[in-house]
């Protein structure tokens, strides 16, 4: 609360100084920055604040003109000439507009055009980075806490306020509460609470959830398209030729249309996030004429269904849920989509009519947003292109069918222990007696004389939990180590030979004929710190994924940095057998369903009591786990909708075995 308090003060002070107006957010933007670096604090916390009230006051100011100006002065279909009746009305919604901001602006409308420089910091939160640091100076902990948390939610991969964060977690004083998001978006907050009832089969508290979010985010819509009739953004500044007449109204026009279209992607766009969910309006619906069918409410199952089907008027299942909805309500029962998803469709397809005119006849381009756009609507030549991305797609899909071959070893005396199948998913393997056993006490002995606390983790001795000391090598160290004689060349070789022997493995076996290239190769020890593990609770490494950013909440994961995209396999090479725990895990995209476990103690016994029967005896065949699971796959429910977002490494096919990831441990 201290922080709201904090803010409204400011706002009360701003206002005492020119009623009913704002001061140009960017200039008290800059005038915060200065002070922060002059370390003058309180005049920073407050000109940043400040700033931030003015930026929110300036968005709010224009959609209220804007939406006052529409209710006003409508457009009205005016006789006489036709330049006379389109331009009248524009004329005086230009100048209704210009009244109503000119009365809530200081010092006029046009001081407040920041630079595109200032837009993007506060879009990207920017100012609540100086701010944490200015109140964490003036000792004020819970307004720092809540300023990091709301700059860190949209900047996840910002590794210093990562930091900051953990400091703050670990401070005494410091309330959990504190740790709230000042900039949180209500329909977010709202569908993923959703999501969590309905995934929980909670379907009353889901619908309501849903329902809340879907307002919401229909109101954040409109709120984004009246910010996009601002001043024509020119992309090409350097050119010369100023457009005709008739040439700039349509060029304005267009690019206020197709930023109208990107809102969507915008509100489906989780803060800190890329990529935006797909068919975030049509998924609403998709999951809430579930729910209200399960509790009950066929009336309102069946209107969010005939909802649905505005979006994707063919779609089989969806249809033949209405089939049984009239069924059951009745054929005489009067079944209609909802009112505001029928304009929201109608007018989307009136705006994407006018874009593709441009595409094809202006030269424009357009990056439709959405996936439901009706392809009679889309110009033949893009129609064209369309296809052929399509029979790429489809290529790529046939490649990884094809891959699931799989290639042959490189290297004789290499075992295949777990494949596949036996662990649950795609892409897994487990192979045994990869290196040799001299092989593996060199590499144990290199980490010994060189590794180093902390390598790759700025040094913290324990990046991950602090029950375990983390000791690392990278190739080029040892290398150069190994230049200035501090490690045997022979031991720094391998390190490189084991990694290239790793790489041609999986190169071999998954993309038989294809490339792989490395990303990274690290020899890494995790000893556990004593007197420390009774009692022990956390992981040895938090659930994670290399190539994406997991969000539990929001079941999905995301391809985009800091993960490293790039990246299509990850292996680990076990080096020695004496320890205990070394366990690994593969989860759903939730974090917590445990899908399959491989535990190297389990393996490493079983080889040794492979290797006595054997007798030294070769190996007969490869397949010798005892980890298949004795279970048959039990199929999953045909009715509940997927939310058309497919997990990834989930298996339509199969229910897993549901593990916690803490019992497992």
């Amino acid at each position: 609360m201290a922080s709201l308090l904090c803010l409204s003060l400011l706002a009360a002070a701003a206002a005492a100084t020119s009623p009913g107006r704002l001061v140009p957010f960017d200039l008290l933007y800059a005038d915060g920055v200065r002070a922060y670096l002059a370390r003058d604090w309180a005049r920073a916390a407050e000109l940043l604040q400040r700033a931030l009230h003015s930026y929110a006051g300036l968005r709010a100011a224009r959609r209220a003109c804007r939406a006052a100006c529409a209710r006003d002065e409508p457009f009205p279909a005016g006789a006489g000439r036709w330049e006379a009746a389109l331009l009248g009305p524009v004329l005086q919604r230009a100048g209704c507009l210009q009244r109503c901001l000119g009365r809530r602006l200081l010092p006029a409308p046009s001081a407040h055009r920041a630079s595109r420089a200032v837009r993007r910091d506060f879009e990207r939160r920017e100012p609540y980075n100086y701010l944490q640091v200015a109140f964490f100076q003036l000792k004020k902990l819970d307004q720092a806490v809540s300023a990091a948390h709301t700059f860190f939610v949209a900047n996840p991969q910002h590794l210093q306020m990562r930091e900051d964060i953990e400091k703050y977690q670990r401070m005494s004083g410091v309330k959990s509460d504190s740790f709230r998001d000042l900039e949180a978006m209500p329909h977010w907050e709202a569908y993923e609470a959703g999501v969590q009832h309905y995934d929980a089969d909670e379907y009353l508290q889901a619908v309501a959830k849903l329902e809340e979010s879907l307002t919401e985010a229909l109101l954040a819509l409109e709120e984004c398209r009246a910010l996009c009739e601002g001043p024509w953004e020119d992309e090409d500044e350097e050119e010369e030729m100023q457009p005709g007449l008739y040439e700039a109204i349509a060029a304005h026009y267009i690019q206020v249309l197709k930023c109208r279209q990107q809102c969507v992607l915008e509100i489906a766009t989780k803060p800190g996030r890329i990529s935006a969910t797909e068919d975030f309006i049509p998924s609403h619906l998709d999951l809430l004429q579930f729910a209200y069918n399960q509790v009950g409410n066929q009336t309102l199952a069946a209107e969010c269904a005939a909802s649905y089907l505005l979006f994707y008027p063919t779609d089989e299942p969806m249809l033949e849920k209405m089939k049984q909805y009239r069924t059951e309500l009745g054929e005489d029962t009067a079944v209609a989509a909802r009112q505001n998803i029928r304009h929201y469709v109608q007018r989307s397809l009136m705006e994407k009519k006018l874009i593709y005119y441009s595409v094809e006849h202006l030269g424009e381009t357009f990056n439709d947003p959405d996936l439901w756009t009706p392809d009679e609507l889309i110009p033949e030549n893009l129609r064209e292109k369309y296809r052929e991305d399509q029979e790429k797609q489809k290529e790529e899909t046939l490649d990884v069918e094809e891959r699931e071959k799989r290639g042959p070893l490189p290297f004789e005396g290499i075992a295949v222990t777990m494949d596949s199948r036996q662990m649950n998913g795609t892409q897994r393997v487990v192979f045994d007696r990869v290196l040799t056993e001299s092989e593996c006490k060199s590499l144990l002995r290199l980490t010994k004389a060189a590794g180093e606390a902390g390598d790759g983790y700025r040094a913290r001795r324990s990046p991950h939990t602090p029950h375990e000391r983390f000791e690392g090598l990278t190739v080029l160290k040892a290398v150069q180590l190994a230049q200035n004689g501090d490690v045997d060349w022979r031991d720094a070789k391998l390190l490189l030979q084991a990694s290239e022997k790793s790489r041609k493995i999986i190169e071999s076996y998954f993309t038989p004929g294809k490339k792989l290239h490395f990303s990274f190769t690290h020899l890494v020890c995790r000893t556990a710190v004593d007197g420390q593990q009774e009692g022990r609770m956390d992981l040895s490494h938090p659930v994670h994924a290399d190539n994406c950013l997991l969000d539990p909440e929001g079941q999905e994961c995301w391809k985009e940095p800091p993960a490293y995209v790039y990246r299509d396999y990850s292996v680990i090479l076990y080096l020695n057998d004496d320890f205990q725990g070394g366990g690994l895990f593969f989860t759903e995209v939730d974090t917590v369903t445990v899908t399959e476990r491989v535990k190297a103690e389990e393996l490493m016994e079983q080889r040794a009591v492979e290797q006595d029967q054997l007798d030294g005896e070769k190996r007969q065949g490869t397949d010798h786990s005892s980890r298949s699971s004795s279970e048959p796959p039990v199929s999953n429910s045909g009715t509940k909708p997927a939310n058309r977002r497919q997990k990834p490494g989930s298996d339509s096919k199969q229910h897993p075995k549901v593990l916690r990831a803490r019992d497992e441990f």
